[in-house]
């Protein structure tokens, strides 16, 4: 199975590490614009993936029969459809579990078949901004930045307690660098437009757009 995944080298890292993929041929391209000097791929991931037509026609022009889009604020509803969509922000990656959705039953047997090869187990949720772990990992930086603006503590002390009493494997403030605070900006301004208890923190929009 040849796979071609659009990726930086970070998540080249957390996807792939130094595995070694015995049932794939991976192809890993950084910049779109070169896929015409590529083999055509069975398999396409794009992990720089972006909501925009132009991004959506050409994936749709490689005539690729699975194409796996990382796209966790926007919906396959808004994408359109014949796309698996997985959580592919920074630290995500590198989980034993890929959260996806997707609404055909015979791209999710494909998709996991794909995912299996790669190490990974797939868990499908429903198809909604912020799959599932990403929208509960924005929401807990959102109510570090309130706490922080509100003087409760320090950075620091936050990110320390929400290791210590979680057990997560970063603190908001940690994670929100690591993923992007205009990304995390992105899914709470987009989840708020339906519930306004997702508004993001004046700390965190400030800082987001600084």
């Amino acid at each position: 199975m040849n796979l071609l995944i659009v990726a930086n080298d970070k998540q080249k890292e957390e996807l792939a590490g130094k595995q070694v993929f015995n049932e794939l041929q991976v192809q890993w391209v950084t910049m779109p614009e070169t896929i015409t000097g590529y083999p055509k791929a069975d398999v396409c991931m794009d992990l720089l993936f972006e909501n925009i037509g132009e991004r959506i026609q050409w994936l749709r022009k490689l005539q690729i029969n699975l194409v796996i889009i990382n796209s966790v604020v926007t919906p396959l509803s808004e994408t359109g459809q014949g796309f698996i969509r997985i959580n592919g922000w920074n630290t995500f990656l590198k989980r034993p579990i890929i959260e996806a959705a997707c609404d055909n039953d015979q791209l999710k047997e494909r998709a996991e078949r794909v995912f299996s090869f790669l190490g990974k187990k797939t868990e499908w949720v429903p198809d909604t901004a912020g799959l599932i772990t990403a929208r509960v990992v924005a929401c807990i930086i959102n109510e570090a930045y309130f706490a922080l603006q509100e003087n409760v503590s320090s950075r620091e002390e936050i990110d320390t307690a929400m290791k210590l009493g979680t057990n997560y494997p970063y603190g908001p403030f940690e994670w929100s660098e690591k993923i992007g605070l205009k990304k995390i900006h992105s899914l709470l301004d987009k989840l708020a437009k339906e519930q306004k208890r997702y508004e993001p923190a004046a700390l965190l929009t400030k800082e987001a757009f600084a």
